[in-house]
């Protein structure tokens, strides 16, 4: 079989095989810039692919999820959490017959956006951008009136990456995001793809479990509270339980649901992280106030004209420069700018 063979069979199986709520290759609505078809590949797999061989995704790899610095190996970061909401949402997809290419992509890509240390970088640079625009720096047009980690995903995959991305996968990647907002029947609703909201819910499930398994790891909290252990005794099975409610809730519907029941216990799971975990975090450990100050840092010296690296211009390029930095590299820069180095003796 013939390289464009192999897509035009691939599109075929998706017409013939799919559920018909499932987004379709061939139907796409194209891209931003139009492109020659690949032979091989469907639009929604270069997608995949164009995301997953990114810079800003291997710089996932070091970003913080949760925990900065932590000093064990087992801690997710921004990467493997991207890895693991891509598997329980290719999870769900394949049992309802949606696409899961297209499902893969916008798991990949949907927090490519984000800044070093997590949430906290991303609260330094809303503040930051916030003061900016309020004492009216030079160049405070250019600056969104927030920063929102979804919104960056999607600037960092038009704009800076230059990925050319389909509209579906640009739409999922620009509404996958809930922060402690609680799960409703919206967040089914196919605000643009059934795909798309299959990540939304993913995202909740891979980090309500990941996190409440991190937190235990590091000691913040000791135990897992009955009511929850209800859902499953094991950091599998509660995966695996929410999994199978997602799946048996939305089979063969024009919309993705989880059971009133399951839903009210994962908003319940997701309140107690906040209140043990996420927002204790910062008073038991001063590192997320640390890490705010080297953001905040950065960010106002590369607002400064001619502090950018080329390919960054004014305000708009700070902000861009200090989002897509890691941890370690937004601390290297600190080091390199903030403190001084030791006097070296040179020879007369």
């Amino acid at each position: 079989m013939k390289g464009h063979e192999i897509r035009l069979a691939t599109e075929r199986f998706e017409r013939e095989h799919l559920s018909p709520y499932a987004a379709k290759a061939c139907e796409s609505q194209g891209r931003l810039l139009p492109i020659q078809e690949d032979p091989v590949r469907t639009c929604f797999q270069r997608d995949r692919d164009r995301i997953l061989h990114s810079k800003a995704f291997r710089r996932l790899k070091h970003k913080t999820q949760v925990f900065i610095d932590p000093k064990g190996d087992h801690y997710r970061t921004r990467l493997t959490h991207s890895l693991e909401v891509a598997q329980i949402a290719r999870t769900v997809a394949r049992a309802l017959r949606l696409n899961e290419d297209l499902t893969e992509a916008i798991a990949l890509g949907h927090d490519v956006g984000h800044t070093p240390f997590g949430h906290a970088g991303e609260s330094a640079l809303d503040e930051e951008i916030r003061r900016a625009r309020e004492e009216q720096w030079e160049g405070w047009e250019d600056l969104p009136d927030g920063f929102r980690h979804y919104e960056q995903s999607l600037r960092e995959v038009d704009q800076l990456s230059c990925l050319n991305l389909t509209f579906e996968t640009r739409a999922g990647i620009g509404g996958h995001s809930k922060g402690r907002g609680d799960l409703t029947a919206h967040d089914g609703q196919p605000t643009s793809t059934l795909e798309a909201a299959v990540v939304r819910i993913s995202d909740r499930i891979a980090y309500l479990n990941h996190d409440l398994d991190d937190a235990l790891r590091s000691g913040i909290v000791t135990e897992v509270p009955p009511r929850f252990l209800e859902i499953g005794p094991t950091h599998g099975a509660r995966i695996g339980a929410m999994v199978a409610d997602l799946i048996d809730c939305s089979a063969d519907k024009p919309r993705i649901s989880l059971s009133p029941a399951m839903a009210s216990r994962m908003n319940d799971l997701k309140e107690w992280l906040f209140e043990r975990v996420y927002l204790q975090y910062p008073l038991r450990f001063p590192e997320i106030g640390k890490a705010k100050e080297v953001v905040k840092f950065l960010f106002r010296h590369y607002s400064k004209p001619d502090h950018l690296p080329p390919g960054f211009h004014g305000l708009r390029g700070a902000l861009d420069y200090v989002a897509g930095m890691t941890d370690r590299f937004a601390t290297q820069k600190f080091v390199e700018l903030a403190v001084p180095r030791a006097f070296e003796d040179e020879p007369l």
